[in-house]
């Protein structure tokens, strides 16, 4: 089923064919209607949301025209909405009420977006099911059973059931990717540091950033995220004293004119044939329309030396604050690994003097049943048959993540039960718009 862009929605709101009360009544319809056996948007906000609306409806009747004047959105859990709970779905936080919002969600609101809103996250945003508890366990629209991803599952159920057009995610080991290649929805990963995430902390912590997570848009067309990325990137207000924003324009304007390097295989893990599947069929999009595709280049960083990196990285970001962790890293072996992460970072900028974008998998499989079992190096898929290690899938998010590229998360095809299968278009550092702009050609030749 198609679901109306955001761009459709604002510009039936500016022509006044809709009123922003009428689009905020009926997305509110939908998720009462919708979310029961899917159990996304887990703190709702519908009277202030309306509230909202009115006030949109006043500035457009005034002939004020804003990016996001009057569209209804929800963001993920983690991001502090003033007045909300910001919980990260951990029950010693669930009185956490922040006072102020987010930057991203305060960009959101100026723009005129209206925030119906929160969606349901992993416990500590660390798994790639979106299951906590205080709100429960998040279904995929596309089979209950299974995974909408983590950990900004909610966020991508409630954009593939229809619930919403537009959402803010966060990712640090392919939080908007995974659960966007799960659900069949598009997702972008920025450049490591485009888009602040004051406002996006584990509750209780002064942290702002790390040196891999970032927060960006996920949405059902990717022109939305086009029309996101402009509301959202540039400097927090500590850094716009001194700095402007000013991103290149996407390196080419046809499909015919990129060189792709494609990727279906990780040496640390398993990748299902649907999934490599779906990989071929970009990249034989991508060929039919004349763009040069390679399958190997001598200037990609070493994949398996990368990986081991980015887990020292994610261990000691993850495990801070968690009583029983012992920190697995010294302030010696932390900056060593700093060091390496910037030559790895310098390679990277090598490759794209050659090439222009990076086609690979996002995660080894499809939705996947629910996973019960607690102890996350326990956890096994299936894939292809053989039970593989949980744990190891987050080889293929890292490597992105790891050297801070930027990543467009884009659906790929269906699998043989008719699950949705997804790529990630990876791109160099700070040319976002080049795999966002990529993601639109794509779905208008596909």
């Amino acid at each position: 089923m198609k679901h109306e862009s955001a761009h459709t929605l604002i510009a039936r709101l500016a022509s006044r064919q809709v009123s922003a009360l009428e689009l905020c009544d009926q997305a509110i319809a939908r998720i009462e209607a919708l979310d029961g056996p899917i159990n996304a948007v887990v703190v709702r906000d519908f009277e202030r949301a309306r509230e909202q609306a009115r006030t949109a409806d006043a500035a457009l009747a005034r002939g004020e025209r804003r990016a996001l004047l009057g569209l209804p959105m929800t963001v993920k859990e983690a991001f502090d909405v003033a007045g909300l709970t910001t919980t990260w779905g951990i029950r010693a936080f669930r009185e956490h009420r922040p006072a102020q919002d987010a930057v991203m969600v305060a960009r959101l609101k100026a723009a005129g977006a209206v925030i119906l809103g929160k969606t349901n996250v992993a416990t500590a945003l660390a798994d790639w099911q979106s299951v906590n508890p205080l709100y429960g366990r998040t279904g995929n629209p596309h089979d209950t059973s299974r995974s909408a991803g983590g950990s900004s599952g909610g966020s991508a159920a409630a954009l593939a059931s229809g619930m919403v057009s537009l959402e803010l995610g966060s990712d640090i080991g392919g939080s908007i990717r995974v659960p966007s290649h799960l659900c069949g929805v598009y997702g972008h990963k920025p450049s490591h540091g485009l888009l602040p995430a004051r406002g996006h902390c584990f509750p209780g912590s002064a942290e702002e950033s790390n040196v891999l997570n970032v927060v960006g848009p996920m949405a059902n067309h990717p022109a939305d995220l086009a029309l996101a990325l402009d509301v959202l990137a540039g400097p927090d207000e500590s850094e716009a004293v001194g700095y402007r924003l000013a991103l290149p324009a996407p390196r080419h304007t046809r499909l015919a004119d990129f060189r792709v390097l494609v990727l279906d295989d990780n040496p640390d893990c398993a990748t299902d044939s649907e999934v490599r599947a779906g990989v071929t069929r970009v990249a034989d999009l991508l060929a039919r329309a004349g763009a040069k595709l390679v399958h190997r280049h001598p200037l990609l960083p070493d994949l398996g030396a990368s990986y081991h990196d980015y887990q020292g990285l994610l261990g000691t970001i993850t495990t801070r604050g968690s009583p029983e962790a012992q920190p697995p890293l010294d302030a010696h072996v932390w900056l060593g690994l700093l060091d390496r992460r910037q030559q790895v970072r310098a390679a990277w900028r090598r490759l794209f003097g050659e090439i222009d974008v990076v086609l690979a998998p996002v995660f080894g499989t499809a939705a996947f049943p629910h996973v019960l079992e607690n102890d996350w190096m326990k956890r096994t898929l299936t894939i292809d048959g053989r039970s593989t290690p949980y744990h190891q899938q987050l080889a293929w998010p890292g490597v992105a993540t790891y050297p801070g590229l930027p990543a467009t998360a884009v659906p790929a095809g269906r699998t043989a039960l008719g699950l949705p299968t997804g790529v990630q278009l990876i791109g160099p550092y700070l040319e976002d718009r080049t795999t966002i702009a990529l993601a639109q050609m794509l779905q208008a030749a596909g």
